[in-house]
């Protein structure tokens, strides 16, 4: 069995304890949060190394690393091959900035993309510019209803009522 396919086992497991899930997504949460203060601390750096090196060097199991590939893999320049992943893959953490916040944003993650890093890596504006753009991008903007006495679409002159409907 691959290590993603362990890992989401574990992470969402539908038959396991709610207080120890939540335990368990805690735990691992505070563990996410001090991997990306050293990763932000030097963004520009990309972290290389197997699965197993990349748990040694955060000091965490190879599960744990499993699932924080897992989570930063849609935000990585190339993306690692985590569905057959196994100890021994090479992967690397070459991150898009502006996609990583705006990904952190999206999952609501405030705990990581609040991080006093990020002021180093961007100015106010820019991320005030980031947050906007991803709370945009899920929004749904309707165009104005075209009422029976407003003129058509088509560009007719005529009312709506009595033009082609579009």
């Amino acid at each position: 069995m691959g290590l993603l396919k362990q890992w989401r086992d574990v992470a969402y497991s539908q038959q396991a304890d709610k207080a120890k899930l939540q335990k368990f997504w805690a735990e691992y949460f505070v563990i996410e949060k001090g991997i990306y203060e050293q990763l932000l601390s030097n963004p520009d750096e990309v972290v290389r190394g197997t699965v197993k090196e990349l748990a040694d060097k955060y000091k965490v199991n190879v599960m744990t690393m499993t699932g924080f590939l897992d989570g930063i893999n849609d935000s990585l320049k190339v993306q690692n091959p985590i569905e057959e992943m196994e100890e021994d893959t090479e992967v690397n953490l070459g991150f898009d900035k502006e996609l990583l916040y705006k990904n952190m944003v999206d999952a609501k993650a405030d705990w990581l993309y609040e991080l006093p890093m990020w002021d180093e890596i961007f100015t106010p504006e820019k991320k005030k510019t980031l947050y906007m753009e991803q709370k945009k991008s899920g929004t749904i903007i309707k165009g104005a209803k075209v009422g029976r006495n407003d003129p058509c679409p088509c560009g007719s002159g005529k009312k709506y009522k009595f033009c082609c409907g579009r």
